[in-house]
């Protein structure tokens, strides 16, 4: 039995992942108003499966009554970072989980 903590590495942020995040509070336009439902970013383990990310998620914001709706995940491949008269070097890969809670629930 793996622990949450080895299954969610931690939360993933950026533009898009925020974005994602804050589709809720939006009311630019009619389309990005219809989304009720939440959506979060998380790194995970590469050999954690949907099930496992869910639970894992539930478990670790149990005391705010969390309930995961949807995971989807995507495995990000490394890349190479290409530098002018140096040794070139490898950015590493992740699996990134974009989990989709309850309409009317939130983690911040």
């Amino acid at each position: 039995m793996k622990s949450p903590f080895e299954v969610v590495l931690h939360r993933y942020l950026s533009e898009k992942a925020q974005m994602l995040s804050d589709l809720v509070k939006s009311q630019s336009n009619r389309s990005v108003a219809r989304c009720d439902s939440p959506k979060y970013t998380f790194v995970v383990d590469p050999r954690a499966n949907k099930q496992e990310i869910a639970d894992a998620v539930e478990l670790i914001y149990k005391e705010k009554r969390i309930r995961v709706t949807k995971v989807n995940t995507t495995v990000v491949k490394p890349k190479r970072r290409e530098r002018q008269g140096r040794r070139d070097s490898w950015k590493p890969g992740c699996k990134k989980a974009v989990v989709t809670l309850q309409p009317g629930q939130s983690i911040d």
